[in-house]
């Protein structure tokens, strides 16, 4: 039942899944907290275009999303991301539209976190001269981050589950095996049940943990 399993490619499979959750989670943690910024910041341009860029990206599908950076960013403008190969340089294209998709998403959870923080803590900060910057990022964030820790693993677990849509520019992760090996064998039902324990064991224990941190960080109203 299981002659289809090449447990070397399997893992190397999952391994670009790892990395493209990684990298991507990284990459929209630092993009979603500067567009979270832009859509708190005093300045009504800034406030727009934050607004905008959320409001558009969250209805775009993801598949769009990543064809475009292989298809209008590589093919059409010649943007390779320093790539020296095909491979290379779709999987940092891949990352590239995960992040720019994912973001969206982890600015409106953190946004969520700052409207819990009183605003008088706020005010009192601006008060004693602090700039808005200074308030942001040493009154305001750390406590909204640690007030959304649970929204945040939601959006890495749905991030490592969206890695799969990376297969739609030839990215060899995990999806991508499971479609050539599901091509190939007469085994429809084993190779599932293998792909989906794969991605249950990548994302629940990152449930667990981060609940967990959830707790212990939780700001006390």
């Amino acid at each position: 039942m299981f002659d289809f399993l090449d447990m070397d490619a399997l893992l190397g499979a999952f391994w670009v899944t790892v990395k493209l959750t990684v990298y991507s989670a990284i990459g929209s943690l630092i993009w979603g907290t500067l567009l979270a910024g832009m859509r708190v910041s005093p300045v009504p341009l800034m406030r727009a275009v934050g607004t905008a860029y959320v409001n558009v990206v969250r209805n775009i599908p993801l598949t769009v999303v990543i064809l475009f950076t292989s298809l209008g960013l590589f093919q059409t403008l010649g943007v390779t991301l320093a790539g020296d190969n095909f491979t290379v340089i779709n999987f940092r294209l891949a990352v590239l539209g995960l992040i720019a998709y994912t973001a969206a998403f982890v600015c409106e959870a953190l946004r969520s976190g700052i409207n819990t923080v009183p605003v008088g803590q706020a005010e009192a900060a601006r008060a004693l001269g602090l700039s808005f910057t200074q308030v942001l990022t040493l009154i305001v964030l750390p406590q909204a981050f640690r007030s959304v820790v649970n929204p945040l693993a939601n959006v890495l677990i749905a991030l490592t589950k969206n890695t799969t849509v990376a297969s739609v520019i030839g990215v060899a992760e995990a999806s991508l095996l499971m479609k050539s090996w599901i091509e190939t064998y007469a085994a429809l039902l084993p190779i599932v049940a293998i792909f989906a324990f794969g991605f249950i064991c990548l994302t629940l224990p990152t449930g667990l943990v981060l609940g967990w941190v959830s707790k212990k960080v939780a700001v006390k109203r």
